[in-house]
């Protein structure tokens, strides 16, 4: 436990500065952040993160991260949607030539992987872009939602949520969770409105948000359990990798776009 708090701290320190800032620093985090984690990927696969296909990959999960204006240097004629269906017949290509060693179920699970990834944190780039409040109202939602299910279940979790592929998740944690999150937040909204929604409404589609973030835990659950991992990384000591702090983020953040807050 000293050790979660303490890589926390120093996240949270190197973070909140980032966001606050915003502009091209938002874009940097939010590259890197995407580049580490499609690597976890790449490690969980029990592929090499030097080699050509963690170079293309790596590519386009850049081309979906980053912001439009970092595209202006394609010919006229090419769009950012064309250059990364490019690299992935480049990984289709790969396949002839790798000798069996990179085959089309390496291809589809790094393509999918970069759409996931990619998705996630251009919607990251986009909230901050929106506004600050925007992305800490859809921070606040998924750590409090995790916080909340954390104390809660430990308490009183009794009936098994998803034990085939997160164990230690009960539906009294997910429940509580979403209602911690929901009644803060809906604080929250009250001196920081969001989008052109009412006050009431925001809070409904809190509850929404909040299930999209738990879904997203279990989504990066399932996905160390078919690959027999407890985490996806080591970068962060007592947390894991970045898809562990991240999983819930990766679907909130497109969720809040679907939902018409940015």
């Amino acid at each position: 436990m000293r050790q979660r708090v303490i890589t926390a701290v120093i996240a949270l320190i190197i973070f909140i500065p980032i966001v606050i800032a915003g502009g091209v620093w938002i874009d940097i985090a939010a590259s890197v952040l995407g580049l580490i984690a499609l690597s976890e990927i790449l490690v969980m696969r029990k592929k090499l993160i030097v080699s050509w296909e963690a170079l293309l990959s790596g590519i386009a999960v850049l081309l979906i991260i980053l912001p439009d204006f970092w595209h202006d240097f394609l010919p006229g004629h090419l769009d950012v949607t064309f250059v990364a269906y490019a690299v992935v017949i480049l990984l289709l290509m790969y396949t002839v030539f790798s000798k069996n060693r990179f085959s089309f179920d390496d291809a589809a699970v790094l393509t999918t992987g970069a759409i996931y990834i990619g998705a996630g944190f251009h919607y990251f780039i986009l909230a901050r872009s929106a506004s600050v409040y925007t992305l800490f109202f859809a921070l606040f939602i998924v750590w409090i939602t995790d916080s909340g299910a954390y104390m809660i279940g430990r308490k009183l979790g009794r009936h098994k949520l998803a034990p085939h592929i997160s164990p230690n998740k009960t539906w009294e944690g997910s429940i509580g969770g979403t209602v911690v999150a929901t009644l803060i937040v809906a604080i929250y909204v009250y001196f920081y409105p969001q989008g052109d929604y009412s006050w009431l409404v925001t809070v409904l589609l809190t509850i929404v948000l909040s299930v999209f973030g738990q879904l997203g835990d279990l989504v990066e659950s399932a996905l160390k359990r078919y690959y027999g991992v407890k985490d996806s990384g080591r970068i962060l000591p007592g947390h894991g990798g970045i898809l562990d702090r991240f999983d819930s983020l990766l679907l909130v953040l497109p969720a809040l776009h679907l939902l018409g807050f940015i």
